[in-house]
């Protein structure tokens, strides 16, 4: 069965809303080293300043972000912006067209009422769209 983008038109156009940077529940971000890496070096922040004060680790090994204040991403500022935009990880960059939400008609509605730039502003290709979920499944390898 094909991917739910490869039938359909989607849209989506980022509001700044910062609604995708709420992190409730089980919501990580994951981060390569090299991420982590170029964050760190955005920020001006040591080694080990950076990997206490905004990594963790699961259970598995996998590195993320580390929790923020009121379920919100710990890089977003009072304002709701991104702090380290320019280099922000893959995960990050890639929203919403992540394998398991453009992937089905029913996940991308279910994400549709958490964003509202999803099914607004232009249809976005899907060669894009495959660009985007491939990077996110070659990173999850």
């Amino acid at each position: 069965m094909q991917p739910f983008f490869e039938s359909a038109s989607l849209r989506f156009s980022c509001t700044g809303c910062g609604k995708c940077c709420e992190t409730a529940g089980d919501y990580y971000v994951y981060l390569t080293l090299k991420e982590a890496a170029l964050i760190r070096g955005h920020l001006g922040l040591s080694h080990a300043w950076f990997r206490r004060r905004y990594l963790a680790r699961l259970e598995e090994g996998e590195l993320v972000l580390g929790p923020g204040r009121d379920d919100r991403c710990v890089f977003l500022d009072p304002d709701g912006r991104c702090r380290v935009y320019p280099v922000r990880p893959l995960q990050c960059r890639t929203y919403p067209f992540w394998p398991e939400v453009a992937g089905s008609r029913r996940e991308w509605q279910r994400e549709a009422r958490r964003c509202e730039g999803i099914g607004n502003g232009p249809v976005v290709s899907r060669a894009a769209i495959r660009r985007a979920v491939r990077q996110c499944e070659q990173q999850s390898d």
